[in-house]
């Protein structure tokens, strides 16, 4: 099999642990930087791992698959991803306990119309990339100083719920689900290191509740952020489409068993 990997980083520990793996089981590994000029292959590979999620990596998975290659995760399920307005949309239409969110163009123009109600939110840029907003808001003034800071983010906005100020990191990689637990970065002490989980040690359907988010988003490889808050169905908080799967044994392997079974599945 010839699989390629589209990102500009082939080094990530993930890719590069399943690519072992997978040159060790004698298969053909390549990779493609979706930004390099003419990036588009002549000959295509049994299957593409879309990791990058900037537009030239976007619309480079959309040229392979309109040429007939598989592409995990797609295009119009990473593009989706992408897009937390859209995302929450899809959830909530789906029954998933997704948080409650509202969108506004700007986020000046929301801090002047809207004035502080008093009880905490979260306020993140609408469109996910890397050093985007994330932010508590508990007062006006923090209101008004990220409104002077990021004047033109388009952004939305959800109710803070309370926490233990732990998310707990669920991924899957297929049928493979992975945890840990990481300080929020909405905590006082701010983000810190994920600390891998036994999924022995989630409650009752929380991995079921990951699967079927993968469902409703039509992903391989994805990540789901859920907060506990003390009820009994956690808190939906981010979908993520490829994310960096750190420190979680058997998740390489499970990724060369997917690209494999995929490029199998369309020969």
């Amino acid at each position: 099999m010839r699989i390629c990997l589209v990102t500009p980083e082939p080094g990530h520990p993930l890719l590069a642990a399943a690519r072992v793996r997978l040159e060790a089981a004698g298969h053909r590994v390549e990779s493609l930087d979706p930004g390099a000029p003419g990036a588009a292959p002549e000959d295509l590979a049994d299957v593409y791992l879309l990791k990058a999620r900037t537009p030239r990596a976007l619309e480079l998975a959309r040229e392979l698959e309109r040429r007939g290659a598989p592409v995990l995760n797609s295009a119009a399920a990473t593009a989706l991803c992408q897009d937390r307005t859209r995302m929450a949309e899809l959830a909530l239409r789906a029954g998933l306990p997704f948080a409650a969110t509202r969108t506004y163009g700007s986020l000046a123009d929301w801090a002047a119309g809207a004035p502080f109600g008093g009880s905490p939110l979260v306020v993140k840029s609408r469109h996910s990339r890397r050093a985007d907003l994330v932010a508590r808001v508990d007062d006006a003034d923090r209101l008004r100083e990220l409104a002077r800071a990021w004047p033109q983010e388009p952004v939305v906005v959800q109710e803070f719920a309370p926490n233990s100020g732990w998310d707990h990191k669920l991924w899957a990689i297929g049928d493979r689900v992975f945890a840990a637990l990481r300080r929020s970065e909405l905590a006082p002490q701010g983000r810190g290191p994920a600390r891998p989980l036994a999924l022995a040690g989630l409650p009752p359907g929380w991995a079921d509740l990951v699967r079927r988010t993968g469902e409703v988003f039509s992903l391989d490889v994805y990540g789901v952020d859920l907060i506990d808050t003390g009820e009994a169905t956690p808190l939906i908080v981010d979908v993520n489409a490829f994310p960096g799967i750190r420190g979680q044994a058997g998740a390489p392997e499970a990724l060369a068993e997917l690209a494999l079974d995929r490029a199998s599945a369309t020969r």
